[in-house]
């Protein structure tokens, strides 16, 4: 039986998960995407390997500090790597292999609330695959739940769609319907049209507003957004604004010798203020990767710093 919970990301950067050609090739490095709504997504795989990153560095910390408790010399905190001999034989190992070695050596055992091995499972040890193990914590694949795209006017509202907004609702028990597309907040300000409603202006065309009422069920927790500047497209629609609302940077390789352009090559990302969703399912409870508080910072995705990947995380139970 399985504790459910989930998590909400609120993006306070541009957000790239997907190709990371670089400035070698010159591609067009591109974010992957739902298959369904051809909308921005962050696999599974990325979600725990970013928690996982996280709780190992607390693992070292605590490895570190416990370590010179009981007199061992620890190397400077730049020294990656640490020349070892085993059975005579010369090694260079992982500074955190060392550490394991010397905490066993000296019967120090990490607490599991800080353990990701615990609680994202072992990893391969030495190339054997059957020194791996289950993870406590099952991770999959965040959504988009509201994108903010830019609509002369507003200047930007958040859009969505039924497809995403009846996952949203699996994962977070939401006791409401559904809205009908193109339905919008009930202050949101649009051009009238004569016996049409109203009507939203894009760059590429516009959009007819069939419906309003209260959205603000479907604004996620820790999100801040406005319940007057969302709007619920169609299904068919959302592909066509979502990459209408990407981030896409151009950049140049230059030559080493010259300030002369040796490569084009393009990124594109799930802007600012984009909020996801993303559910979590636990064997065992006691997971707090966040420790007390209910939100941290993390760094999700490439191109960290160059001013990519920054968000806001929220963890419900």
């Amino acid at each position: 039986m399985y504790h459910k919970g989930y998590g909400i990301i609120k993006t306070l950067a541009p957000l790239h998960v997907g190709a990371t050609a670089g400035e070698e090739t010159g591609n067009l490095n591109l974010i992957f995407r739902d298959q369904f709504t051809q909308t921005g997504i962050i696999p599974g795989s990325s979600m725990r390997g970013r928690f996982r990153a996280d709780m190992r560095l607390k693992r070292q910390d605590w490895l570190e500090s416990h370590l010179k408790a009981v007199n061992v010399e620890i190397p400077d905190a730049e020294v990656s790597e640490i020349e070892v001999k085993i059975n005579g034989i010369t090694k260079i190992i992982p500074r955190l292999v060392w550490l394991e070695q010397q905490a066993q050596a000296n019967n120090l055992t990490v607490p599991n609330s800080i353990n990701d091995n615990y609680w994202y499972g072992q990893t391969v040890q030495g190339g054997d695959d059957n020194s791996t193990t289950e993870a406590l914590v099952k991770f999959e694949y965040a959504s988009l739940v509201w994108l903010p795209v830019f609509c002369p006017g507003q200047p930007v509202v958040w859009v969505t769609c039924p497809w995403l907004l009846r996952r949203y609702q699996d994962i977070t028990n939401i006791d409401a319907d559904v809205p009908e597309p193109y339905t919008a907040g009930k202050g949101l300000e649009g051009r009238p049209m004569a016996g049409r409603g109203k009507i939203l202006f894009f760059n590429l065309g516009f959009v007819e507003l069939e419906h309003d009422e209260d959205l603000s069920p479907w604004i996620p927790p820790g999100s801040q957004l406005d319940k007057n500047k969302i709007v619920v497209l169609s299904d068919n629609d959302i592909a066509m604004v979502h990459d209408m609302a990407l981030y896409r940077q151009s950049r140049v390789k230059l030559l080493d010798e010259m300030k002369k352009v040796e490569n084009f090559f393009n990124v594109e990302a799930l802007p600012e203020a984009s909020v996801l969703v993303f559910p979590i399912a636990q064997k065992k409870t006691g997971w707090k990767p966040f420790e007390e508080k209910a939100s941290l910072e993390l760094y999700f995705g490439g191109l960290e710093s160059i001013g990519f990947g920054r968000c806001q995380v929220l963890i419900q139970d």
